[in-house]
């Protein structure tokens, strides 16, 4: 893969204000992208946005870029990235854009696309467009410029969708769900989902203002969550982040159940309806107890690099359809295209309806190894995890695990940090080993 300028592992994403989460480049990048991408015949392009205050400065920015390349927009409005993905495939578009940084804080924007089958661009087709916006910006003639439309029924459109991943026979009547949306885009969605299926929806996070996205999340969210469902006498809390494409969920007892429990839960679920395709798909964050409780059910497992886009390449490369990462990206092949923390949920959901059991009893057979991750903000493009003494340091703490647990350093493909990861059978141990090594990163910064 060739060295990309601008586009990570998530599309395109930054600090607003700055280069390039700016009107003058996304407005180029729009007339890129349109240069790139139109040449399907619909001339069409779907984009949402998330809850940021910026999203409708960078929409307008990405039209007026299309509209200039001959391409006409359909807005959504705030939209979770799942749901942009889902009717970009429905509406034959020749692409959707999706205006978030996902988990980030407000102040943070970027620019993610999806190809007319709903999948992310594939790299060609980024590495495209980044030639195209070395190139001036040139206007077609006024006849052929592009138009701006709302899609006025986007919201009840993917409602009905998120609910077609339900078991018609199954309701969710009878149960307590507490949500929250992290005053993102799934705001509008979530509880409706929910509620129309049955269940008691209790919602919170669900007053956007454009600068109160993600807010706490993900620690802060949890815990006031936790406290929530346990105050509530709640079955199951759920949490999304700003564009919906992460879920955590909380069980009856107010324990975390993060994305390695849930692909665990949907994984055996499946081998148990003989509906399970191959394996499963996580990445080298994924903790080692999901290795090993799959590993006891004889469902074959692998890890891909972090980055729902590597799970997605894996699972195409096998053929398999369940991945996901322990973040909460879980991905559905057989339901939908990319990541959805809302049908990830219900098909958990319909595990316990099915089964007659509680969030917590299903994830009693998955046993969690202690990881510590921490993340060192650096600046500069210096590649400090090259440095003498860093991998000196880790070689010596990885041969004190003794093969019982793991150490993973890497930079961040979505923000300016370095994450530390230590894995292992003592918590205490596993600790103070991820700050030993953070401390060093730090110093030699």
């Amino acid at each position: 893969m060739s060295k990309r300028k601008y586009f990570g592992t998530d599309g395109i994403r930054g600090k607003v204000g700055n280069t390039p989460i700016t009107p003058d480049f996304v407005l180029k990048l729009g007339w890129a992208a349109g240069k790139v991408l139109a040449k399907h015949g619909s001339k069409k392009i779907i984009i949402g946005k998330d809850t940021r205050i910026s999203g409708y400065m960078l929409e307008s920015s990405l039209e007026a870029g299309l509209a200039a390349a001959g391409v006409s927009a359909l807005f959504t409005g705030p939209m979770p990235t799942p749901a942009v993905a889902y009717l970009t495939h429905t509406f034959r578009a020749e692409a959707g854009i999706v205006i978030s940084a996902s988990h980030n804080p407000y102040y943070d924007n970027g620019i993610k696309f999806f190809s007319t089958d709903g999948t992310k661009l594939p790299n060609k087709v980024e590495e495209a467009i980044e030639t195209e916006i070395e190139k001036q910006i040139t206007c077609v003639e006024s006849a052929e410029l592009g138009r701006a439309n709302r899609i006025v029924d986007a919201a009840g459109r993917y409602i009905e969708f998120c609910k077609s991943t339900f078991p018609n026979e199954q309701s969710l009547s009878g149960l307590k769900i507490i949500i929250d949306c992290s005053n993102g885009s799934t705001y509008h969605i979530a509880p409706n989902v929910f509620r129309e299926l049955g269940a008691e929806v209790i919602s919170i996070g669900c007053k956007p203002n454009g600068v109160n996205i993600n807010s706490g999340y993900p620690t802060t969210s949890i815990s006031i969550l936790q406290q929530k469902v346990l105050k509530e006498n709640a079955d199951v809390g759920l949490i999304f982040d700003g564009d919906g494409d992460r879920v955590i969920m909380i069980d009856h007892l107010s324990k975390n159940i993060n994305g390695d429990q849930i692909l665990y839960i949907i994984a055996k679920e499946a081998l148990r309806q003989n509906q399970l395709k191959g394996g499963i798909v996580g990445t080298l964050m994924s903790n080692i107890g999901l290795e090993i409780a799959l590993n006891k059910l004889g469902i074959p497992f692998e890890r891909a690099e972090v980055g729902d886009r590597y799970v997605l390449e894996k699972l195409q490369e096998k053929k398999w359809r369940i991945g996901a990462e322990n973040s909460g990206h879980i991905i559905l092949l057989d339901k939908t295209t990319t990541g959805d923390g809302i049908v990830a949920a219900l098909q958990v959901l319909s595990t316990m309806v099915k089964n007659h059991t509680s969030l917590h009893d299903l994830c009693s057979d998955i046993k969690l190894l202690p990881q510590i991750v921490l993340n060192i903000k650096f600046k500069g493009t210096d590649d400090l995890l090259k440095n003498n003494s860093i991998i000196a340091t880790s070689a010596k703490i990885e041969k004190e695990l003794n093969g019982k647990g793991r150490i993973l350093l890497r930079k961040s493909g979505t923000e300016q940090v370095i994450r530390v990861m230590v894995e292992g059978e003592n918590k205490e141990t596993v600790s103070n080993m991820a700050h030993h090594i953070a401390n060093m990163i730090r110093s030699i910064k």
